[in-house]
């Protein structure tokens, strides 16, 4: 199981729970975003890049539905347009 998620601004300890809850909020029945999770707590690797963790998830939706991709695509560009308003505008 990765313990350690390499981003592009720094590093993270691996919690599952954060792809559990972000595949719900894009659509997806909680146990398949359990299971997806699942899938990538598999991975046998220290550390693991989040894009690859992205790409996991986005095979794993496309798998279940085309139509959860789509969704996920749209939640995570929303979430990242929020974070950089909020970090760069009300907080920067």
């Amino acid at each position: 199981m990765p313990k350690i998620v390499v981003k592009k601004d720094g590093r993270e300890e691996f919690i599952p729970e954060k792809i559990v809850v972000a595949a719900v909020k894009s659509g997806a029945k909680p146990e398949v975003a359990r299971k997806i999770a699942k899938d990538i707590e598999k991975i046998d690797k220290e550390k693991i890049e989040s894009s690859e963790i992205r790409e996991e998830v986005l095979k794993n939706l496309r798998n279940e539905s085309p139509a959860l991709e789509k969704k996920w695509l749209a939640y995570d560009k929303s979430v990242k347009r929020l974070y950089r308003h909020y970090k760069d505008g009300l907080y920067g």
